[in-house]
């Protein structure tokens, strides 16, 4: 029986013929799991998800021909081979009562490359160039245009014929089909442009072929309410389509934003800064306009807000991607009303999408297991229960100390400051890193839940460890700022990054940031003062401030720093400082950049590891295992991974 507060969440709903057992949807996203077809990976990953109680799942995209290289590790469905790879995952999914349906995809000019590493030959409605890829199409003939609506019925038998329930023809984010749809896209004057009712001829030729290929299963379709971009489909252009393709489809998918732009990009996967939820407002208005399901997408993270979404009828369905990248069980836990223990996304980007952008296998910086699940999903319980010390409090310990605690061992945390969270504690102190913290709240939680006994202000020596009697000793001991003795670096009005946070910083009326990493540190840092009314230069030795973030995340906070107009420069080596200015080095060329004025120099260049292992004695009984950054300072994402390795392995 369900939780009564998510009467809404938990009834079933029907799409098409289709009947969905519950109206939380993992929606179709680019896992970097599998190539041509889905891999044991693949199908592992998806199937935690159905066991979590997951209503539906949309696999991601699918290649419907050969012009459709989007990227390396792509599924397809391009001949009959294919089928009894795809009846293995709709298998598995259905033998937890979740629904499948397959993405049927082409991108038209909005690709990257091929599986051989070269961009293809690519084709659109137009010779329209992409301005965020540099792509240049070559226009689609009709013939070309009929081989890919074949193709689309092709895609769609394939997957009929495997088990699937149903298929989602992609019109999102730019796409093909969004292509022939978009006025300044489609530049033909023939029977797929020039009107509104031409620009729709490709997508109906679509449906009908997805149609007829498979009868019996649910056809919908995925697009973008408003690409966010001024090329880029409007919201009341796409209100307007929804309307006309209603009756020839079984439900839509809502997200934003384009493939296409830098500024649209951006809602692909919107980062922490976007507005929680922001796609209702998009979501109610098509809703109106259709009488079909409609499922809403966008940094919808948590089961109160998806029912209160459904509940007031902004939605049908609610899209919960991410919350379920980092929380297969998010369903089952709302069900039995267990909302404690769910853990939250934090909207991050930085293993999802960040390490499908590096051609990498999704996972979650909080939830290691996330995309690993044939690896990790079911390790070996331990012969004993071990007493294991966890040294430092901060996310890479506090997961060491969990995971070892759910294997049953006997652990204690401790942890020299009044508060867990380490770094994590600073950066949620950051304009629009607000959520950062919530990755401190999920720890805590299941450190409670776990039974690890947790020390606060405990400076644990490791000369005296052994006093302890443990088995096994994790270091987790994190790191500080690294300040290198540069010209003037120990002058009054130099402070580090964590000074300014921690509020221990006298600021002046002209700040220059001196960022070496180009990450979240110097933009954030650079915004927060300037929103403090400081005028701020922030130079980083990089290409681009953000360099080193996910890019999505990167050009949401760049595009905030921009508003504000802050002083950006880049390829910047500071070499000094003195009581009035600040002096850099170009990368590029050797010269030198001087800012003035330089009331206050913040000092963002990364960190230096604090790792007290070299104290250890020569000889002890116990195994010592350090982590994070501690042995080398990097990322949470590093930290937290480290942390769980060492967990499983005591």
């Amino acid at each position: 029986m369900s939780d009564v507060r998510f009467s809404n969440l938990f009834s079933p709903v029907h799409i098409g013929s289709v009947k969905v057992p519950n109206r939380i949807v993992s929606t179709g996203h680019h896992t970097y799991l599998a190539h041509q077809h889905p891999s044991e990976e693949l199908i592992a990953y998806h199937e935690a998800r159905a066991k979590g109680g997951v209503g539906l799942i949309v696999s991601e995209i699918i290649a419907v021909h050969r012009t459709a290289m989007f990227s390396n590790q792509l599924l397809m469905a391009l001949n009959r081979n294919c089928i009894g790879h795809y009846r293995k995952l709709a298998d598995r999914v259905h033998a937890h009562g979740t629904m499948l349906f397959g993405q049927l995809f082409h991108p038209g000019r909005e690709t990257r490359g091929s599986e051989i590493g070269m961009i293809p030959p690519v084709f659109a409605p137009s010779a329209v160039p992409n301005e965020r890829f540099h792509i240049m199409p070559q226009p689609m003939s009709t013939g070309l245009i009929g081989e890919i609506v074949d193709g689309y019925a092709f895609a769609a038998a394939c997957l009929a014929q495997a088990g699937f329930d149903g298929v989602e023809i992609v019109a999102s984010h730019g796409y093909l089909p969004s292509q022939f749809l978009n006025p300044a896209v489609n530049l033909r004057d023939d029977a797929y442009g020039g009107d509104f009712e031409r620009r729709l001829t490709f997508i109906r030729e679509v449906i009908r072929a997805v149609r007829a290929g498979a009868p019996e299963i649910a056809v919908g379709i995925r697009i973008s309410a408003d690409e966010i971009d001024d090329q880029g489909l409007s919201a009341e252009l796409v209100t307007r389509i929804c309307s006309a393709l209603t009756q020839e489809l079984d439900y839509f998918s809502i997200v934003t934003g384009t493939s296409a732009s830098l500024v649209g990009s951006v809602h692909v996967v919107p980062p922490m800064g976007v507005d929680s939820a922001y796609i209702t407002r998009y979501s109610e208005t098509i809703r109106k306009e259709v009488d079909k399901p409609v499922i809403a997408t966008g940094r919808i993270n948590q089961p109160q807000s998806a029912e209160s979404i459904i509940a007031s009828g902004q939605a049908d369905l609610c899209g919960m991607t991410r919350a379920l990248i980092t929380d297969p069980e998010l369903p089952n836990k709302a069900r039995r009303g267990q909302l404690d223990d769910i853990r939250a996304c934090i909207a991050c980007n930085q293993s999802c999408i960040g390490r499908a952008h590096k051609g990498l296998g999704i996972s979650c910086i909080q939830n290691p297991v996330s995309g690993r699940e044939t690896k990790y999903a079911n390790t070996a319980s331990p012969d004993r229960s071990k007493k294991v010390i966890v040294v430092g409090g901060g996310p890479g310990g506090m997961k060491a100390a969990v995971t070892a605690a759910q294997k049953g061992h006997r652990v204690s945390l401790h942890e020299s400051a009044s508060r867990l969270g380490g770094q994590a504690l600073l950066a949620q102190k950051l304009p629009g890193r607000e959520e950062f913290g919530g990755l401190v709240t999920n720890l805590e939680h299941e450190l409670i839940r776990s039974g690890v006994t947790v020390h606060l202000g405990s400076n644990v020596a490791v000369q005296s460890l052994g006093a302890r009697e443990p088995d096994a000793v994790i270091l987790a001991t994190g790191a500080l700022p690294y300040v290198p003795e540069f010209d003037g670096w120990n002058n009054d009005n130099v402070v580090t990054a964590w000074q300014v946070l921690d509020g221990t910083a006298t600021i002046g009326a002209a700040v220059v940031i001196a960022d070496w990493r180009a990450d979240w540190v110097g933009v954030g840092i650079a915004e927060l003062l300037t929103l403090s009314g400081c005028a701020v230069t922030l130079c980083t030795n990089a290409a681009m401030a953000g360099e080193s973030l996910q890019l999505y995340t990167r050009n949401h906070y760049v595009a905030r720093l921009h508003k504000l107009e802050v002083a950006i420069k880049t390829h910047a080596r500071l070499v000094g400082v003195d009581p009035y200015s600040a002096y850099f080095q170009d990368t590029l060329t050797l010269d030198p950049i001087v800012i003035e004025p330089a009331d206050t120099v913040v000092l963002a260049l990364g960190h230096r590891a604090v790792n007290i292992s070299g104290n250890a004695p020569d000889e002890q009984s116990y195994s010592i295992t350090s982590i994070g950054d501690c042995v080398s300072p990097r990322t949470a994402e590093e930290a937290i991974y480290e942390g769980f390795i060492a967990g499983n392995e005591v």
